[in-house]
């Protein structure tokens, strides 16, 4: 990933492994580091933790806690809000088998 150090982003990669991944795995849920500028990491929640109402919650408390608490490089944990694209899918089937009782 451009902009961090093989040796941080390990660092990053370690504490999610032992202090994030666990905790949103009891849930049917994981993380994805998306990238990294300017000591700005940003993330995604995966499973059943993205788009979850408690997301947001989730990354202040859990994620951005212990990533800012053990890697110095990094000054703020942002979390990526987007809708994967399983609900889209879902969402398509559900708008074209239901596209005959709209009304246009």
């Amino acid at each position: 990933m451009r902009g961090i150090s093989d040796a941080t982003m390990q660092q990053i990669e370690d504490v999610i492994a032992k202090n994030v991944r666990p905790v949103l795995e009891r849930h049917n849920g994981d993380l994805a580091v998306s990238s990294y500028k300017k000591g700005i990491l940003k993330v995604k929640l995966l499973g059943n933790c993205a788009g979850c109402p408690s997301a947001r919650l989730t990354t202040e408390e859990i994620v951005k806690k212990e990533i800012l608490n053990a890697v110095e490089e990094v000054k703020e944990v942002e979390l990526i809000q987007e809708v994967s694209e399983d609900m889209l899918e879902l969402a398509r089937k559900l708008l074209h088998e239901h596209s005959g009782s709209l009304a246009i």
